[in-house]
């Protein structure tokens, strides 16, 4: 038991890496994650262990640990793609010319998206609002909202709701509540045919 929460405090004490970087108060970011150029908004979690560059994660977002998302291109058009003939200070110390090539792609997630343990989500690809990324995927294209991918290369496995549904909850822009009307709508969060009947009623 003393190793085990010895191991606990170690992992929790190491700390994040933030450069740049907005967290929301309602958000956590757990440690050993570094996030560069990055916004988290309101009630959403990072795990431990993930890289983040140049990201936009939404409200309401459930990321796991060991990500990668996000992140700078190299220079596939060029002779080399090493670094070592770029302008940017980098990890190569020398430099035999210094081309300008930094592209800065922003990774955006949407709302409500849940990323599974150990993914990887290509710099530049938007996540849509409520889908899911399978552990383990390689997200190299965009994911439409309320989708359910996984694979490498991540493929669609299924959309979680009816097409009537994601439209309804599209329409509703529920994660812009303030949290008083969340917490109204608390009890017909399990059932999504009840929540929309309640928003109409409303």
């Amino acid at each position: 038991m003393l190793a085990y929460l010895w191991s606990k405090f170690v992992k929790v004490a190491r700390g994040t890496a933030l450069r740049n970087t907005r967290v929301h108060a309602t958000s956590r970011v757990h440690s050993g994650s570094t996030l560069v150029d990055c916004t988290v908004d309101r009630h959403s979690f990072v795990g431990y262990d993930c890289q983040l560059l140049n990201v936009e994660l939404g409200p309401f977002c459930s990321l796991a640990s060991h990500l990668c998302i996000g992140g700078v291109a190299h220079p596939a058009h060029f002779v080399s793609t090493s670094p070592v003939f770029l302008a940017h200070k980098d990890s190569v110390t020398t430099k035999f010319a210094r081309h300008d090539y930094l592209p800065q792609l922003r990774t955006r997630i949407g709302a409500d998206v849940w990323i599974g343990d150990g993914a990887f989500v290509k710099a530049g690809v938007r996540i849509g609002h409520g889908a899911i990324i399978g552990m383990g995927a390689v997200v190299t294209h965009d994911v439409p909202p309320y989708a359910v991918v996984a694979g490498n290369p991540a493929r669609l496995i299924r959309h979680r709701f009816e097409p009537q549904i994601v439209e309804g909850l599209l329409r509703s822009e529920w994660w812009t509540w303030p949290d008083a009307r969340l917490r109204e709508f608390g009890p017909v969060i399990t059932d999504p045919v009840a929540f929309l009947a309640r928003l109409d009623a409303a």
